[in-house]
């Protein structure tokens, strides 16, 4: 019996698992086939391998400036965001007196206000910084936008290390500030890695607020190019599906990269905090 539950166990997270990968195969399988292919033509498990598919929407899409400006933002925001909660969950964790545990609340409450509702204020806003268009402007808004989780989850992480770790710098003479920096910082590489992938995928896939702040064909990221690309190239599916593979690849890249940190952190930032 024990046997059977676990064969039905694994087969369960077989069929997941397929059904999971089953709309990036069609996306994959539509990039790669010839445009006068349908789905159902020929071998359905084989395409056509039409690489020039990607090649043209490459060229037609101005995908490589958005695939720069994508980074640009995600790098920029994400090093913002994670130097400034990194040493807020230190402090929060390290000296919970009321000033720290007020802060931390206000973090909280705003982790459930949709961001939608904001738009109006902060579209007036970045129109009086001149923020519009500019890349500097939607750095600091998406890390500002990913603060409330970061703070959250590397409080939790640290409140699980023991003190010694940077007591001990401290009575060799550091700071609390160089004793952070310079050790404790080290041991939060787990939930840096879960961080980067949670907020990192989330700044790389904002759409909703970068259609509103970054107008210019120049300044555009990867979800605004594909969706321009979209609205022109409606009828082409393999032009279209090339382009959005192109659009995912630096993402799962730098998840695979990542993923070994990810769920070590996540469990111990839950669990242990």
């Amino acid at each position: 019996m024990k046997s059977i539950g676990v064969i039905l166990k694994y087969a369960a997270v077989a069929v997941i698992c397929i059904l999971a990968l089953i709309p990036f195969y069609v996306l994959f399988y539509l990039s790669l086939n010839t445009p006068s292919r349908t789905l159902f033509d020929g071998v359905l498990l084989l395409p056509d391998f039409h690489f020039s598919n990607y090649i043209e929407a490459w060229r037609v899409s101005n995908i490589g400036t958005a695939i720069v400006n994508s980074l640009i933002i995600t790098i920029g925001a994400l090093a913002v965001m994670l130097g400034l909660a990194s040493a807020a969950g230190y402090s929060i964790a390290r000296f919970p007196h009321k000033v720290n545990m007020l802060i931390f609340n206000v973090l909280l409450v705003c982790m459930m206000v949709p961001a939608i509702i904001i738009t109006v204020p902060l579209y007036t806003l970045m129109r009086s910084i001149g923020g519009i268009n500019t890349l500097w402007a939607m750095i600091l808004l998406l890390a500002a936008n990913g603060l409330p989780l970061s703070v959250f989850l590397y409080t939790s992480f640290i409140k699980a290390l023991p003190r010694e770790v940077e007591e001990s710098a401290i009575i060799d003479g550091c700071t609390y500030f160089s004793a952070f920096w310079r050790v404790t910082f080290h041991f939060l590489k787990p939930i840096t890695a879960s961080i980067v992938i949670l907020s990192g995928l989330g700044i790389w896939n904002n759409y909703a607020q970068s259609v509103f702040f970054l107008q210019k064909e120049q300044v555009r990221t990867i979800p605004l190019a594909v969706s321009m690309f979209f609205q022109k190239y409606g009828a082409d599916w393999n032009l279209m599906a090339a382009a959005a593979m192109i659009g995912l690849a630096p993402a799962v890249i730098a998840f695979l990269m990542f993923q070994k940190y990810f769920i070590k952190g996540i469990t111990a930032g839950a669990v242990k905090g």
